[in-house]
């Protein structure tokens, strides 16, 4: 069995004991709520109805993803995941603006709650259910890398919380006389609309793309520039196509006096060692020559004071001298405070002014990898 076939198994066996778990708490709360006329406790129900549905998705969204590529979809159908996990962030925040438009309602015709021992040690019961399910399901999550199941994991551990809060209203109900259903189910919904949001936002990140992972980018980096010819690794670009599907290109200095077949040797040699201990498939690395000249290495240094005594130069890389065509080309690093353009405008300027016989050609680059 390979590592998607194993990773699709858990997240299903996890979303199945989820759901099963959450219909048995849901029943459980809707006969409590409605026998003692408590909306805070209906509302709880209710939500653990949706992640029971949460759980359906999820599972749903795992299977398509598991697919094996085709000719349309070649990298495969992991992204499917993002869209599960936007599905299941919608159901979440659905659940409460319909949560909190009831408890508004319950606040404006207020109806006394009765509760029984038994009512109590229910809900107490919940309480400690949703604290197991939300770690095992959070932990499964964090193991295979599923953002549904981390979402539905810390989405439980958010309910037991609440469940606890209600459990505190009923019991200040029950020994003081004091109502606050309807108030606490307005918090709850408050809670609820807030996960959902926070999901949106995470999944919607997911989809556009993120910066790539720091440990995962120093790491890539590190086993590139442990090869002995290697200089330099930049330009790191890791795409995602789904959990587990990570593929990447990287650009790397070399001396000038390096052959085509020993460069060949070298970034086959990369692409295997970067799989191998990091699971990233390098599709390209791409090369910058460095001159081997000392006098140039002068001007190199020199140039890159020059350049990175600006804050939005992040860093100077893939220099090279040309002495026949008279030209220094090099590709900066800049952040985000800066348009390219202008940037390129200020440096190319400079550099003109010290170096007067060379023309300057400066690459922008993006600041996307640590």
């Amino acid at each position: 069995m390979n590592e998607y076939m194993q990773r699709e198994k858990i997240i299903v066996r996890t979303s199945i004991v989820g759901i099963i778990a959450n219909v048995l708490l849901a029943a459980f709360k809707a006969a409590v709520g409605l026998l003692s006329n408590s909306i805070a406790v209906v509302l709880d129900a209710v939500n653990n109805l949706s992640d029971a549905m949460s759980s359906i998705i999820t599972i749903i969204g795992a299977k398509i993803a598991g697919k094996r590529p085709d000719k349309d979809h070649p990298l495969g159908h992991g992204r499917v995941e993002y869209i599960s996990a936007l599905i299941v962030a919608g159901l979440v925040l659905y659940a409460g603006i319909t949560s909190l438009v009831e408890s508004v309602r319950k606040i404006i015709h207020p109806v006394q709650a009765n509760y029984s021992t038994l009512s109590l040690v229910i809900i107490a019961v919940a309480v400690v259910a949703k604290i197991l399910l939300g770690r095992y399901v959070k932990a499964k999550g964090e193991q295979t890398g599923s953002g549904a199941l981390i979402a539905s994991g810390t989405d439980a551990l958010s309910d037991a919380a609440l469940s606890g809060a209600v459990l505190v209203t009923a019991l200040i109900y029950t020994f003081k006389g004091i109502s606050l259903e309807a108030y606490m189910g307005v918090i709850i919904s408050g809670f609820i609309i807030k996960a959902g949001v926070e999901m949106i936002s995470d999944t919607v990140s997911d989809i556009l793309g993120r910066r790539a992972d720091v440990e995962m980018s120093k790491k890539i980096k590190a086993i590139v520039v442990s090869e002995p010819d290697v200089l330099g690794a930049y330009d790191l670009f890791i795409h995602n196509y789904g959990p587990g599907r990570e593929y990447a290109s990287v650009h790397v200095e070399l001396p000038d006096s390096m052959t085509v077949d020993q460069v060949d040797v070298l970034t086959r040699k990369l692409t295997d060692r970067v799989y191998r201990e990091t699971g990233v498939i390098l599709t390209g690395v791409g090369v910058y020559s460095r001159n081997t000249d000392d006098r140039i290495a002068e001007i190199r240094e020199d140039i890159e004071k020059i350049v990175l005594a600006h804050e939005w130069a992040l860093q100077m890389h893939g220099f090279y001298l040309d002495e026949e065509k008279k030209v220094i080309r090099f590709d900066v690093v800049m952040s985000f405070d800066i348009p390219h353009s202008e940037g390129i405008k200020i440096i190319s300027e400079e550099i003109k002014e010290k170096y007067p016989d060379y023309e300057p050609f400066v690459v922008p680059d993006i600041d996307i990898s640590d």
